[in-house]
């Protein structure tokens, strides 16, 4: 046993790297293209299968915590419905009081739960708002959809749509 051990191994010389010749596999066989559409419409098939969420949870949660420090706050800064934090009026003594109790800087915490419940609704929401904008396009006579099929699809959906 110690004889074979102590055999000379025979070492291992790397190629050297060839730069220029792109991609590897083998040479002369030319890579079977796909027909156009065919790569969306096993993307389709998959994401119709799937039930897992499409958004990625961290940046989803980073928005929903930026919107809502944004939005909390007053919204109107006195009676006369100005939509600013400062305002020269004669509520100006009530609004210098909810200015003073409104702290942007103030991080609020979420529950895991409350993001994921957010985020099933906001894809459920852009889900059905492109089946409506896909049938616009389909009425149309055209198979892409365009700005003006997502306008028209809220504005049929009227007041159901959450930002309409």
């Amino acid at each position: 046993m110690a004889l074979i051990s102590s055999m000379a191994r025979a070492k291992r010389v790397p190629e050297p790297r060839r730069y220029g010749g792109g991609g590897g596999g083998a040479v002369g066989v030319p890579r079977r293209r796909r027909r156009p559409g065919a790569l969306a419409l096993t993307e389709i098939r998959r994401f119709q299968r799937s039930t897992e969420l499409l958004i990625r949870k961290l940046p989803f949660a980073r928005l929903v915590r930026r919107c809502a420090s944004l939005s909390v706050g007053p919204s109107q800064c006195c009676r006369c419905a100005c939509l600013t934090f400062t305002c020269v009026c004669v509520h100006a003594l009530q609004v210098r009081q909810v200015t003073q109790e409104y702290d942007p800087t103030k991080d609020y915490r979420w529950k895991a739960d409350a993001l994921l419940a957010l985020q099933e609704m906001a894809e459920a929401y852009l889900v059905g708002l492109f089946e409506d904008t896909n049938l616009c396009a389909i009425h149309a006579k055209r198979v892409t959809i365009f700005v003006k099929d997502i306008q028209l699809a809220r504005r049929i959906r009227g007041g159901t749509d959450i930002a309409g």
